[in-house]
């Protein structure tokens, strides 16, 4: 059994939803929750874009292919997703982050990005 961390966005306030068409996050429940067991940290709120896709797919993690076996129709440009915060934070250093949903974005992503990095790409 999972135990999620409270649920606080980085701005201090709710965790508001990400995305529920497509489903995200950790438990597929649409929103960037983490626990202990979130090797990733999928709590950064992403919205897609096709240079962010084409950067995640070069760099190892195709998200834009769709996986029927795994009931993942696969993402596009303007797809909201619960991005590991890792990643986030490459594709930011890299110059190919998506944009931010900072009211749907996990305080623990703060552990890995910092807080101006996330408002620097706030939508």
């Amino acid at each position: 059994m999972y135990t999620k961390a409270a649920s606080v966005n980085v701005l201090g306030g709710p965790l508001k939803s990400c995305s529920t068409n497509p489903v995200t996050g950790f438990f597929r429940d649409g929103h960037c929750n983490t626990c202990a067991e979130d090797q990733g940290s999928h709590t950064v709120c992403a919205v897609m874009t096709a240079e962010f896709l084409a950067y995640s797919k070069y760099v190892g993690n195709d998200l834009s292919t769709p996986r029927p076996e795994y009931g993942f129709a696969g993402l596009k440009p303007g797809d909201r997703w619960c991005l590991c915060a890792g990643r986030f934070l490459q594709a930011h250093d890299e110059g190919c982050a998506p944009s931010v949903d900072l009211e749907s974005t996990h305080a623990r992503a703060l552990d890995i990005v910092p807080l101006n990095v996330l408002k620097d790409h706030a939508t």
